[in-house]
């Protein structure tokens, strides 16, 4: 059996700019690099849709995990995504999904991904999303996103992530289905679009600055740190340094977009967050240094982009504000549908550089 939804030929496939070489960040986290891609090969600007940048939070102990929102997904790209229901072995699925015209994604053991060939593949263990383009039963070929790229597997890897009789004791991974048939075309009317869902993720935003928590939280982990090793920090930096400095590279390319949409000073924002970005990536090895044994002043480390977090996000907060006087908080088609219960006005709130 064979089924194409996106006839990529993976050699002349090219990443979105959002995965340029000229980036801080060249990648994010699996799920947001996964539809970055998956925006950009349907044809669309993912870009637009970073709104949801512009609302993460220090979780307590983590940078929130960011990625588009259902809610974006769906008013302004036209795309439904909802879990599969996988009773049966995830390649008949598979098969019968790209027939239909969806796309799947699916988590992955990276260890059968041989696009991390000199990370993971064929030589760790480690959980990550890929979205299933193409699948060819008979040549066991399977065309896939996943990170910043396009590409194909088969043989012993494709019959380990898509077993034709998986093992009694096996547990399928967690599936979801992503429905092309409702989707929007490219126009205009997206830029109004995005501005409203960057409004409404800008409601939710946190009252309290996040980069300022999670420099408590630095100094909370560092002894632990420092005996549990670089290998420990490794994973631990993924979660806060890493996703931080991504995020707030994101958030700089959508307020230099929407500076270009029409909403006059939001790229009076960008400079700070890329402040941001370029700081974490900094920081990241003055921590590794530090769990080696080397002292560390944290508060002069993340002070300054404590205050870079808050003078970009306050300032395309600003922006957004000043374009949406007048207009309705919500409008219908932007609800953001993720948004946490008690999501409150910002318009009334003290800008975050106080807090």
């Amino acid at each position: 059996m064979r089924a194409d939804v996106l006839c990529i030929d993976p050699a002349g496939y090219r990443s979105h700019p959002l995965h340029g070489g000229d980036r801080v960040w060249t990648e994010t986290n699996c799920a947001a690099d996964l539809w970055i891609e998956t925006l950009h090969a349907l044809g669309y600007d993912p870009v637009a849709g970073l709104g949801f940048a512009l609302a993460s939070d220090f979780d307590g102990d983590q940078w929130r995990m960011f990625t588009y929102p259902a809610g974006t997904l769906r008013s302004l790209y036209g795309l439904e995504a909802d879990e599969l229901n996988v009773w049966r072995p995830l390649r008949e699925h598979v098969v019968e999904q790209l027939a239909f015209g969806n796309l799947v994604a699916f988590d992955a053991d990276a260890w059968w991904l041989p696009d991390t060939a000199g990370l993971t593949y064929r030589s760790a263990h480690q959980k990550t999303t890929i979205l299933a383009a193409r699948i060819d039963t008979e040549r066991c070929c399977l065309g896939y996103i996943h990170n910043a790229g396009y590409y194909e597997l088969g043989g012993e890897d494709f019959e380990a992530l898509l077993p034709a009789r998986p093992a009694p004791d096996q547990l399928p991974p967690y599936t979801l289905q992503v429905r092309l048939a409702g989707r929007r075309s490219p126009g205009p009317a997206d830029r109004e679009r995005a501005v409203r869902l960057a409004r409404a993720h800008l409601d939710r935003r946190p009252l309290h600055n996040p980069v300022a928590r999670m420099a408590a939280r630095v100094h909370h982990d560092l002894e632990r740190l420092r005996a549990d090793g670089l290998d420990a920090f490794h994973r631990w930096a993924f979660g806060t340094l890493r996703q931080c400095g991504a995020n707030a590279e994101l958030a700089a390319s959508f307020a230099t977009w929407l500076e270009a949409a029409g909403v006059a000073g939001a790229s009076d924002g960008a400079a700070p967050l890329e402040a941001v970005a370029m700081g974490m990536k900094s920081a990241e090895m003055v921590m590794a240094r530090a769990v080696r044994g080397r002292a560390v002043d944290v508060d002069a480390l993340f002070g300054p982009l404590a205050a870079s977090w808050a003078a970009g996000i306050d300032g395309v907060a600003g922006a957004v504000s000043a374009s949406c006087a007048g207009s309705p908080a919500t409008a219908p088609g932007t609800e953001v549908e993720d948004a946490p219960a008690g999501a409150r006005p910002w318009r009334a709130e003290p800008s975050m550089a106080s807090r």
